[in-house]
C-alpha cells in the first residue's frame, strides 16, 4: 500500500468520508472490489450471488451507486440497482426479499452535506456484522477492481434497474392495520429534511382519508444548510409552519430515512425516548404483542419501568443498531429501539425503518383517538417524568481509555438524591441510580469527542448529572 492510498475504515455503520477528500470513485471501487471478494469467498447458503445497490440524494451518489454495481457485476454477480434514491429500508428489504448474498447503500446518513458513505447490508437486510467489516477491510487493494459497464449488464440482463420502494411500501402495509389508518381521517405532517424519504408517505397514504403535509422535501445535496438529523435545533422552519397549520403529529426522518424524530401537532419536539415508550405501549397494550424489548444502553429508563409493569423482558446492549440487529436475529422480539432515533420491528427486516415507525405512530393515534400529548401525559403519569440531556465534548482519545478506568473505579455514591444501584462499563461507564436516573460517559467511535449522556426526573437534574460528567472528565 503506497503512502498516497487511503486508509478505509468501516465505523459504527459502513465506511463514511469526505467527498472528494477521501470518498472518491477510486476508493469506492477499491471497498467494492474487496466487498466482492470477500462475498465471493463466503458465500451464505439460501442466497444467490446477487447484490443489491441503493443510494440517497446526496451529492453523486447516483453516480457512485452506478459505479459500485459496476465492480459487482465485473466480479461476476447479479446485481439489482434500485434507482430513484431510496430510503436504506427499502434497500435493507430489496436484500432479504431477493435473497441476496447482500446489499450495499450508498449513504452517509444523518452527517454533513460533505460527507458520503458506503453502508453495508447482510442478507438478512440488517447492518453486516462487525467481523464481516473487519474481513472486508482485511482485503482491500488484494485484487484491482474488475468493472463491467452497466448498460452492457443491463441488456444481457445480468443487471435489473428498478424503484426499490413498492415493495417496501407494501411490506409496512401488511404490518399496520391499514384499513383503519385508511379511514382515521388523521392529519400527518412529514418533515423530511431534503432527505429520501420525502414523499414517501404521500405514496403509502395515497387515496386514505388521512391528509399528508411533506416539509423540506425538495431534494438539496446541502439539505437546507443542515446536517439531515433528526433532532429540535433542525426543526425550526417545521415548528414555525406547525405553529400556524396545527396536524394531529409530525414525523421527521434522517437523510436515509432509517431513523426518526418527531414534534406534536404544533411544533413542539417529541424526543425519540418518548417515541419509543409510545410504541412500546401501543405494541403491548393495543396490539396484544409479546416478546423481549432490546434498547441501547443511552435509551430512557422509562421503558425499563414499563417492561417491569407489562411484564416483558427488557435486554440492554452497547450502541449502535447493530447490537440490536444481533438480538433480532435470534427472535423473539417485540420492540428493537434506540436513543438516536433507530427503532425495528418484528416480521420485518432486522433494520432500523423511520417510515415503518411513522406508520406505526399513525395506526396508534387512530386506535386511541386522542391527541399525542395526552398520550405522552399518560405514560408520565404511570411511569415518572423523564428528562434526558446529552452534550458532546471535545477530550483527548489518548486520555479515553484512563479516563473510563478511572469512572469505573471511582463511581459517584449518588445521583442526584437517589443511591447508586449499578455501574455497567462494557460501552463506556454507565451509573445507574436506584430512582432510574442514570449518567453515562462514552467515547465517539470516530473522533476525539467524548459524550456525555444523563437523565433525571427533571430537566435541571439532567443538566446537573451532565456538569457531574463534565466534572470527571478533569480528574483525569
Amino acid at each position: 500500500m503506497n503512502s498516497m492510498t487511503t486508509q478505509i475504515k468501516f465505523g459504527t455503520d459502513g465506511w463514511r468520508a469526505v467527498i472528494a477528500e477521501d470518498f472518491t470513485f477510486k476508493n469506492l471501487e477499491r471497498v467494492s472490489q474487496a466487498t466482492a471478494d470477500y462475498w465471493r469467498q463466503n458465500p451464505v447458503p439460501g442466497t444467490a450471488p446477487k447484490v443489491v445497490v441503493g443510494y440517497d440524494r446526496r451529492f453523486l451518489s447516483d453516480q457512485f451507486a452506478r459505479r459500485t454495481a459496476e465492480i459487482f457485476l465485473g466480479n461476476g454477480f447479479q446485481v439489482v440497482l434500485g434507482i430513484p434514491a431510496a430510503p436504506t429500508p427499502s434497500v435493507s428489504f430489496a436484500v432479504k426479499a431477493e435473497k441476496a448474498v447482500g446489499g450495499v447503500m450508498i449513504t452517509a446518513s444523518h452527517n454533513p452535506p460533505s460527507f458520503n458513505g458506503f453502508k453495508l447490508k447482510a442478507h438478512y437486510g440488517g447492518s453486516a456484522e462487525p467481523a464481516v467489516c473487519q474481513a472486508i477491510e482485511g482485503l482491500l487493494d488484494r485484487n484491482p477492481p474488475r468493472a463491467l459497464d452497466l448498460d452492457e449488464a443491463i441488456q444481457s440482463k445480468r443487471a435489473v434497474v428498478r424503484d426499490v420502494r413498492p415493495a417496501h411500501f407494501a411490506a409496512i402495509k401488511r404490518l399496520v392495520d391499514f384499513k383503519l389508518i385508511a379511514k382515521s381521517k388523521l392529519r400527518f405532517a412529514h418533515e423530511a429534511l431534503y432527505g429520501v424519504g420525502a414523499g414517501c408517505f404521500e405514496e403509502l397514504l395515497a387515496g386514505t382519508s388521512c391528509r399528508v403535509t411533506t416539509l423540506n422535501a425538495q431534494h438539496d445535496p446541502f439539505f437546507g444548510g443542515i446536517n439531515p438529523e433528526p433532532i429540535p435545533k433542525n426543526y425550526t422552519k417545521s415548528a414555525a409552519f406547525l405553529k400556524k397549520h396545527p396536524h394531529d403529529l409530525c414525523l421527521v426522518t434522517d437523510g436515509d430515512a432509517d431513523r426518526v424524530g418527531g414534534m406534536d401537532g404544533r411544533g413542539n419536539p417529541l424526543s425519540t425516548h418518548q417515541i419509543i415508550c409510545l410504541l412500546l405501549r401501543h405494541l403491548r397494550a393495543n396490539r396484544g404483542g409479546a416478546g423481549r424489548v432490546v434498547i441501547a444502553l443511552t435509551t430512557t429508563s422509562m421503558v425499563k419501568k414499563m417492561c417491569a409493569s407489562l411484564g416483558l423482558e427488557c435486554v440492554e446492549t452497547g450502541v449502535g443498531f447493530k447490537y440490536i440487529c444481533a438480538e433480532m436475529l435470534k427472535g423473539d422480539v417485540l420492540l428493537g429501539a434506540e436513543e438516536s432515533g433507530g427503532i425495528g420491528f418484528p416480521g420485518h427486516i432486522p433494520e432500523r425503518d423511520g417510515i415503518l415507525a411513522g406508520m406505526m405512530l399513525l395506526e396508534m393515534l387512530a386506535t386511541e383517538k386522542t391527541s399525542i400529548n395526552k398520550l405522552c401525559a399518560q405514560l408520565e403519569k404511570e411511569f415518572g417524568p423523564h428528562r434526558y440531556a446529552r452534550l458532546d465534548a471535545h477530550f483527548p482519545l489518548e486520555k479515553r481509555a484512563a479516563l473510563m478506568a478511572f469512572c469505573k473505579n471511582n463511581p459517584p455514591a449518588k445521583l442526584l438524591r437517589s443511591p447508586l444501584a449499578s455501574v455497567k462499563s462494557y460501552d463506556g461507564v454507565k451509573f445507574v441510580a436506584a430512582d432510574g436516573s442514570w449518567l453515562m460517559l462514552r467515547g465517539s467511535g470516530t473522533e476525539p469527542i467524548l459524550r456525555i449522556y444523563a437523565e433525571a426526573p427533571s430537566d435541571a437534574g439532567a443538566q446537573k448529572l451532565l456538569q457531574l460528567g463534565v466534572a470527571l472528565t478533569k480528574r483525569v
